[in-house]
């Protein structure tokens, strides 16, 4: 039992303060939501995933017609 004692007492005195504030630092950041950059960062990626989305469109509707079988077949 007394082998215990000291890493509890080093953990409670090193450790959980630690951990408390990296813990609460990171639930204020959370809350405060996106910044402007993160915020410009997302439109981006929307409209690249916007973009993306209709060229897929596209290319399926190109293989619609030169390949109507292209959906089934297993390769």
């Amino acid at each position: 039992m007394d082998i215990l004692v000291a890493p509890i007492i080093i953990f409670l005195i090193i450790v959980a303060p630690i951990w408390l504030i990296l813990h609460y630092r990171s639930k204020r950041q959370v809350s405060q939501g996106l910044t402007e950059e993160e915020y410009a960062q997302l439109n981006e990626l929307i409209t690249r995933a916007d973009k993306m989305a209709q060229r897929i469109d596209t290319l399926e509707a190109i293989l619609d017609t030169e390949a109507p079988q292209w959906r089934t077949r297993d390769d």
